[in-house]
């Protein structure tokens, strides 16, 4: 079976303006947005909580639970990363980016609603592997919820 992600060709999009940036009216999409999730039986406040989690032994993640997203972010860099963390990080964030925008939730019907522009993950941080900083990056955060947007939809139509 092939990947969406890997397969997707992501252009301008048709419905829209798009979306470049998860900030303003589009801050719902940032992995920072406060919603539950849960990483092997164990609820986070937010999708970046448990990813930041994720990249851990399950014996070392207790604090993620009880930070915020911004304090999870700068704990994700201090921790030990396990050794398959780069084989495994991008199913991480898509089962976290599935259960944020669940099928029936607010969230996954705002999703939808951004019909079929490109959505992206403009950043000044220089995150270009999740999104895109100075016009360069991979933008894999954009490219799962646009998956989820088309899953989503599929399943409304």
């Amino acid at each position: 079976m092939s990947d969406p992600v890997k397969s997707m060709n992501i252009t301008s999009g048709d419905l829209g303006m798009d979306i470049l940036e998860f900030s303003g009216e589009y801050r719902w999409l940032s992995n920072f947005w406060t919603c539950k999730v849960t990483l092997d039986g164990v609820s986070y406040a937010s999708v970046e909580n448990a990813y930041q989690a994720a990249k851990t032994a399950k014996h070392f993640r207790t604090p993620f639970e009880s930070c915020n997203a911004a304090q999870a972010k700068k704990l994700g860099r201090l921790i030990g990363i396990r050794p398959d963390w780069d084989l495994v990080k991008i199913d991480v964030m898509r089962s976290l980016i599935e259960q944020k925008f669940e099928p029936g939730s607010e969230l996954a019907l705002r999703l939808v609603n951004t019909g079929n522009v490109l959505i992206v993950e403009g950043n000044s941080w220089g995150d270009t592997f999740w999104g895109v900083c100075k016009g360069r990056g991979l933008n894999k955060l954009g490219e799962i919820l646009m998956v989820q947007r088309m899953r989503l939809s599929s399943d409304v139509a």
